[in-house]
C-alpha cells in the first residue's frame, strides 16, 4: 500500500470512492465535473501552478498489487480565502437577578469565520474493505492520516501557522442528523443532502446569507440534537482519536450543519510534524523486516511524495536500509533522501 498525489487517469476511481462515502462527506460530492475539477486543481498546486493560499494537495491510497484505490485523503493549503469558511462557535451568556438571586448561565452558537486562512486535513475516506482490525490493512487509515503531516513537515514554507480538522457528525440509523433537524432545517428550504451537497460543490455563500446573525440558544433546540454539539459519528471515531493523538484539540468550534467538532493546533506543534527526520537511502537485500512495521517512510519531492511503511527504523543516525521491494514501492534508490517517523 502507499500513498500518492492523485492523477488525472484517477477520475473513475474517485467518484467510486464519493459513492461509496455517502451523504455526510461533504468534501467528497458524487459529482463527476466536480471531482474532475478537483483533481485538476490538485495536480496544478503539485506542479506549483497555483498560489500557495489556493492549493489543493489531494492524494490517493494505492493496493499496489492491483492498482486499485483504497482511500483518499487531502490538504487544503488555507481555509476561507476564496470561498468563506463558516461554522459555529460554541459560547456561553450569563443572566443575573439580584431581585431574584438568579444566576443562569445558557450555551450560544455564533456564526463564525475564524479559521479562515488556516490549512485543513480533509477528505480522508478508507473503502470499507480496507478497514478493520481483522482486515490485513490494518494500518491503512494510520497511513492515509499521518502521510499527511510527512509532507506538510517537507514542505512547511508553504502553509500556515494552524491547521484544523473537521469531523462528521452524528446521525441516527436512519441516517438523519439531529442536528439540522432542530436547528439548520428551520433556515434553509432544502433537506440535509441537498445543503451537504451544494457545501461540497462550494456553493457556501447562501450560509452566510440564510443563517441569523445573532447568536443561537441552544436551549431553544431539542435535547437529542444538543448531545450531539461536539460528537463524532460512529464511523469517525478512529480517526479523531489519530488526529487527538498528534495534538489536535477541540476549541468549541462545530459544524454548522451535523454539529461534529472542528480540532485544530499550531502546525508546528503537531507530533508527527515536530519528530519526523531526513535520512539517506540505502538499498540492499539483505535488509531485515522488523516484526511490527512502525516506521512511516516518505519521498521528498512535491510531484512524486508517495508514502508507505518500511520494515525497519534508521541503521544509524543518517542512514535507512531498505529492501529492493520497499525502494521500488516507493520510487527512491541509494542516495535519494526520506522523511521518517515511528509511530
Amino acid at each position: 500500500m502507499r500513498i500518492r498525489p492523485i492523477a488525472r487517469d484517477d477520475l473513475d476511481g474517485l467518484q467510486a470512492l464519493a459513492q461509496q462515502a455517502g451523504v455526510g462527506f461533504t468534501s467528497l460530492p458524487d459529482n463527476r465535473e466536480f471531482l474532475a475539477g478537483k483533481i485538476d486543481a490538485a495536480a496544478r498546486a503539485f506542479e506549483e501552478r497555483t498560489p500557495v493560499d489556493d492549493r489543493l494537495y489531494f492524494f490517493v491510497l494505492e493496493d499496489d498489487t492491483n492498482g486499485e484505490l483504497a482511500g483518499c485523503c487531502a490538504i487544503e493549503g488555507q481555509v476561507g480565502r476564496e470561498v468563506p469558511f463558516y461554522n459555529y462557535r460554541l459560547g456561553t451568556l450569563a443572566h443575573s437577578s439580584v431581585q431574584l438571586d438568579l444566576h443562569r448561565t445558557i450555551d450560544t452558537l455564533f456564526l463564525s469565520s475564524d479559521h479562515t486562512g488556516d490549512a485543513e486535513v480533509c477528505s480522508l475516506f478508507l473503502r470499507p474493505e480496507y478497514r478493520g482490525e481483522a482486515n490485513k490493512h490494518l494500518r491503512n487509515g494510520a497511513l492515509l492520516s499521518k502521510a499527511r503531516w510527512l509532507f506538510m513537515a517537507q514542505f512547511r514554507d508553504r502553509f500556515p501557522e494552524k491547521v484544523l480538522a473537521e469531523m462528521r457528525g452524528v446521525f441516527d440509523e436512519n441516517n438523519v442528523s439531529p442536528f439540522w433537524q432542530s436547528l439548520g432545517k428551520h433556515f434553509f428550504p432544502m433537506d440535509f443532502s441537498e445543503a451537504d451537497r451544494l457545501t461540497g460543490l462550494g456553493q457556501k455563500s447562501f450560509i452566510g446569507e440564510l443563517m441569523p446573525k445573532f447568536p443561537i440558544y441552544t436551549t431553544f433546540m431539542s435535547e437529542e440534537a444538543r448531545a450531539c454539539i461536539g460528537q463524532v459519528h460512529r464511523h469517525t471515531r478512529p480517526a479523531l482519536e489519530m488526529l487527538k493523538k498528534e495534538g489536535l484539540r477541540w476549541e468549541g468550534y462545530i459544524d454548522i450543519f451535523d454539529g461534529g467538532p472542528t480540532v485544530e493546533a499550531y502546525i508546528d506543534d503537531v507530533r508527527a510534524i515536530r519528530n519526523s527526520r531526513c535520512y539517506q537511502v540505502e538499498v540492499s537485500p539483505d535488509a531485515a523486516a522488523e516484526s511490527v512495521s512502525r516506521w512511516l517512510a516518505a519521498t521528498t519531492q512535491m510531484q512524486h511524495f508517495t508514502a508507505g511503511w518500511i520494515g525497519r527504523g534508521p541503521a544509524d543516525e543518517s542512514t535507512v536500509v531498505l529492501t529492493p521491494q520497499e525502494a521500488e514501492r516507493l520510487g527512491v534508490a541509494t542516495g535519494d533522501t526520506l522523511r521518517l517517523l515511528e509511530t
